[in-house]
């Protein structure tokens, strides 16, 4: 057998120490590649990619360089839980720090709607509108970051959020789910996606008292895994046409029990820009105590397959540029188009983990950018709830 020759313009690559050499008969170029997969002393403040405004937001936290946590997924249980409690209260002052004094949102109300989840146990709704608007709006129904481990609906960060979100003309949800630790803990899967999938019930059974046309699920981080595990639940008790669509924020969905996985090189690019893998290996270790639903997709969505997949709603799967949980919400978009399944993807350059979300300060137009990203998704849903109904 014969083979071609090779064209002398074709290009070798080979890796050495974080540089890529490209070699030809007529040049060679050496590309960097990017974060702590070119440099492993890389930092968030050090990267070029970074948006500087970001960097100097971050700057007063030292929250830069290498992390020795005195508790592992190897720990006892009761330790992890005491160090995440600690950790949920150090988030939460970096969020009021992140959100105060930010320009307050006018022409929204708001309430709490207490119902009973599927445990018999207590879910406060967070419930935001437009003042005086009679029409009938869509609805986002917002999920809380936090590693389904830690956080509040409650949160600062998170009520400006949807206060923002409902003033460009929608129904906003907020759901105070149960968490695997923290104020809200200490319950494991599947409590925290049984109240989310609660929640949904209870607005779609009561959309014309809402004055809502059809809902969006939407979440970032944790909330993203939530928001597309509640969908794969919702298909799997046959109850998909209350969901027009998901809008997935930096989806924190890949098994962290494990190590990680070379198929996400994000996972080393990004490790340590805000947060790490550390931190989201021992979250993970509370929510899934034991790996015991390592494979189970409604507790880690990134095990769904084609048949788990196929027929879901339309989806958005939003990911930050240099957020280590970038590659597993891009593949997770993949896998719904091989699917069949309507989904759109993109990336906020420049960004660390949820910054779209958390940074309305040092970042508006980023902020204001993913809030009207959002509104245009649930908007364009309306003339496919209409068909479908």
């Amino acid at each position: 057998m014969t083979y071609p020759k090779k064209d002398p313009r074709s290009i070798d690559l080979v890796k050495d120490a974080g540089v890529i050499t490209s070699s030809s008969v007529d040049q060679k170029m050496k590309f960097q590649l990017p974060g702590k997969l070119g440099d492993p002393l890389s930092e968030f403040s050090t990267d070029p990619r970074a948006d500087p405004r970001l960097v100097a937001a971050l700057a007063p936290f030292k929250m830069e360089g290498p992390v020795e946590l005195p508790v592992s997924p190897a720990s006892a249980y009761q330790d992890r839980l005491d160090w995440l409690a600690e950790t949920e209260g150090m988030f939460e002052g970096l969020f009021q720090i992140l959100a105060a004094d930010v320009k307050p949102v006018v022409g929204v109300e708001q309430r709490i709607e207490v119902i009973k989840g599927a445990d018999d146990n207590t879910i406060n709704l967070h419930i935001h509108r437009p003042i005086g608007c009679s029409e009938t709006l869509p609805c986002v129904y917002h999920i809380h970051g936090g590693g389904m481990a830690m956080l509040q609906a409650c949160d600062p960060v998170y009520n400006y959020f949807r206060d923002s979100l409902a003033a460009l003309g929608m129904v906003v949800i907020g759901v105070e789910f149960r968490n695997s630790g923290g104020k809200l803990g200490n319950h494991p899967f599947p409590a925290g996606l049984n109240d989310c999938l609660s929640g949904l019930q209870w607005a779609f059974t009561n959309k014309a008292h809402l004055g809502i046309s059809h809902i969006v699920l939407s979440g970032e981080s944790g909330g993203g895994h939530l928001a597309l595990a509640t969908c794969l639940k919702a298909k799997k008790i046959n109850e998909l046409h209350s969901i027009a669509g998901v809008y997935a924020m930096c989806p924190m969905i890949f098994n962290a029990n494990n190590d990680k996985s070379t198929e996400f090189p994000s996972q080393i690019e990004n490790d340590g820009y805000f947060i790490n893998y550390p931190i989201i290996q021992l979250c993970a270790s509370l929510y899934n105590p034991n790996n015991t639903q390592a494979n189970n997709p409604l507790c880690w969505p990134i095990m769904a397959n084609n048949e788990d997949l196929c027929g879901l709603p339309p989806h958005m799967i939003s990911v930050n540029e240099m957020d280590l949980f970038r590659d597993e919400g891009l593949k997770y978009y993949r896998n719904l188009l091989a699917a069949g399944v309507k989904a759109s993807s993109r990336t906020v350059n420049g960004t660390c983990h949820s910054a779209d979300v958390i940074f309305p300060n040092a970042a508006p137009d980023i902020f204001a950018a993913t809030l009207w990203d959002i509104y245009g998704f649930t908007l364009s849903l309306c003339s496919e709830e209409t068909t479908n109904n």
